[in-house]
């Protein structure tokens, strides 16, 4: 998984997707990556124009513009890297997909934007099957969130959100790598799951018992893996717990599991889109 060694960068020119270009120079720069910028023109415009029966060159004239386009970012935001361009036709969470299937990435960088009345609830569509389809890690940041402030790079500070599932240690394996790698501090923070409501069960006769049972996991999962960093233990709601944990750590980076949910309503509903969603920083999700 580190070193990262091939980084997508997908690209649709927004204020959100701009924002995003100095923490992609500097995990490319980090990590001496090959960098691929990505750029998903829709298709329904080339099957329905009436412009595609009078002139059958149209969708190749589009697809040059669309590439001259994007060359133009590239040299504009990333002068003196090299960084390859991919222009496709198609829905742009296949075409990311296909990329990540085909070209060996083993990063996506990209941001989080949500539209309609339903934005304050739900991830944009695109970084949500990303999310759910791909297998590579995905590094996600709120670009409105982002805007108008100074990139938090390199990284200073990461605070890693971990469970009881067995995405625990492969999660803790690469945020440690990842602290190491820039010299950060890491911190780990389990929050202990609360059981259901239920009138006959008093929740506080449990609660010392699961604190203290999880801070004895995390310290044995800490000591097999050889990792020294300070841990805290919460019986706060995940998205809460690890929020607040990256307000107090002023944390640049979180860095947590992908889940084990991959059905489509947990497309919808799993803790890792409202902690995307939620958090004062970026995400990346093992």
């Amino acid at each position: 998984m580190l070193p990262f060694r091939k980084i997508l960068f997908p690209v649709d020119y927004s204020a959100p997707c701009v924002t995003l270009v100095p923490y992609v120079k500097d995990m490319v720069r980090h990590f001496h990556a090959e960098l691929t910028l990505v750029h998903a023109y829709g298709p329904a415009s080339l099957a329905y124009s009436e412009l595609l029966t009078a002139d059958p060159k149209w969708p190749e004239e589009i697809h040059a513009l669309e590439e001259q386009r994007l060359r133009q970012f590239a040299t504009e935001h990333f002068p003196g890297h090299h960084a390859d361009v991919i222009v496709k036709a198609g829905e742009a969470g296949a075409v990311i997909h296909g990329l990540v299937q085909h070209e060996g990435t083993d990063l996506v960088m990209m941001p989080t934007q949500g539209y309609g009345p339903m934005r304050r609830f739900l991830l944009g569509s695109v970084t949500a099957k990303v999310l759910h389809d791909i297998g590579a890690p995905v590094w996600t940041g709120v670009g409105s969130a982002l805007e108008g402030h100074e990139p938090s790079v390199p990284y200073k500070s990461i605070v890693c959100a971990l469970d009881e599932t067995e995405d625990a240690e492969p999660v803790l394996k690469a945020a440690a790598a990842l602290a190491c790698s820039y010299h950060a501090q890491l911190y780990l923070l389990h929050a202990v799951p609360t059981p259901p409501t239920a009138l006959e069960i008093d929740f506080k006769t449990f609660r010392s018992e699961l604190m203290d049972a999880a801070d004895f996991r995390l310290r044995a999962l800490k000591a097999r893996l050889g990792i020294e960093a300070p841990h805290s233990v919460t019986d706060a709601m995940m998205i809460d717990g690890v929020r607040e944990e990256a307000v107090r750590r002023k944390a640049d980076l979180i860095v947590t599991g992908r889940g084990q949910a991959r059905g489509t309503i947990s497309r919808l509903w799993s803790r890792l889109y409202p902690l995307i969603r939620e958090a004062p920083c970026p995400v990346l999700s093992i």
